[in-house]
């Protein structure tokens, strides 16, 4: 077996978990990096607007996280550039354009999903941001949107966006309904099609190209991998997030043990401490362990014991230690 280990610092796009809004934040990554060195974290979705004439830090991270991409949604090309820059000197490992999102607060500020209508657009864009940052800069779309769902059209976007410097796509394998699905229903409803994504890497060998939608299981991500250069698991990772504890080993070749549920555990003591002790309230890391214990006796009443207790001011580790007591590792 060749192995695929790689360095914890450089983005490989081979295994990544998909951004989420209101989600992903830095509490999260620094979780999940602790069950897997290799995989490729991403920060929330952070609109231009926000990173620009924001009040707020929206690029806040720990060093911990590397490879980390930060993924912007926005469509002027200056914006995404100075947005871009200002990741860049932030410490962030790559740059991702959102060109998949399909709610209609992103339609209103003409980015997501919409630009796929607008590859030139987008095009301009990945130039701007590679200027600017000197960061490699991905894209994740969809296979269409609407009506224009047809191969052909995806083949166009890509070669538009290809021809800017844009050399790694991950693709949700869904086309987007733009006006009549939520985006929930966008997650479920538009049929996958995986097989498209095959012959889209098919017919570019030269590009990166990584997976999205509707994956559950790693022996599905290796399934996939016999195709293509990468895979992005979602939703699955946050209902189950300790699949991620032999992400290295299955995917990437590491001969180390995997850490127990327990040692991820102990091992969030110290970054949780530090948190509280700069006034962070104990729900806004403890809300990404909820699934730890996931299929363990005892996880109802871990995760009901951190639902209750997480948001009381003044929670600490306490709160954790006495609703892991309830959980029976196999």
């Amino acid at each position: 077996m060749i192995s695929t280990e790689t360095s914890s610092s450089y983005p490989t796009n081979r295994f990544s978990i998909a951004p989420m809004l209101d989600w992903t934040d830095q509490y999260c990554r620094y979780f999940h990096r602790l069950m897997s060195k290799n995989t490729l974290l991403y920060s929330e979705m952070v609109t231009t607007g926000a990173i620009l004439y924001g009040k707020g830090d929206y690029l806040q991270k720990d060093a911990a996280e590397h490879p980390v991409s930060l993924q912007l949604g926005g469509s002027a090309p200056l914006d995404l550039a100075q947005a871009a820059k200002a990741g860049a000197e932030r410490g962030f490992d790559e740059i991702n354009l959102n060109v998949g999102c399909p709610s209609d607060r992103v339609q209103n500020g003409r980015f997501g999903a919409c630009l796929m209508a607008e590859g030139a657009l987008v095009g301009d864009a990945v130039k701007a941001m590679k200027d600017a940052s000197g960061l490699p800069v991905t894209v994740k779309t969809r296979i269409g949107i609407d009506e224009l769902d047809s191969y052909e059209f995806l083949c166009d976007f890509v070669e538009k966006v290809k021809a800017q410097g844009c050399d790694t796509f991950i693709v949700h394998a869904r086309k987007a309904w733009l006006s009549g699905l939520s985006p929930k229903q966008n997650r479920d409803v538009p049929p996958l099609d995986y097989e498209r994504v095959y012959q889209l890497k098919r017919d570019f060998p030269e590009l990166t190209i990584a997976i999205n939608g509707g994956i559950k299981t790693l022996s599905d991500c290796e399934t996939h991998l016999q195709h293509l250069d990468g895979v992005m698991l979602g939703r699955e990772v946050y209902a189950n997030p300790y699949i991620l504890s032999t992400v290295d080993q299955q995917l990437f070749g590491c001969d180390k043990e995997p850490l127990t549920r327990f040692e991820v555990l102990e091992k969030m003591y110290p970054y949780i401490e530090s948190q509280l002790s700069q006034g962070v309230h104990l729900n806004r890391v403890a809300r990404h362990m909820l699934g730890l214990f996931q299929g363990l006796p005892g996880a109802r009443a871990w995760r009901r014991h951190l639902s209750e207790n997480g948001h009381i001011p003044g929670s600490g580790i306490e709160v954790m230690q006495k609703a892991a007591s309830f959980v029976i590792e196999d």
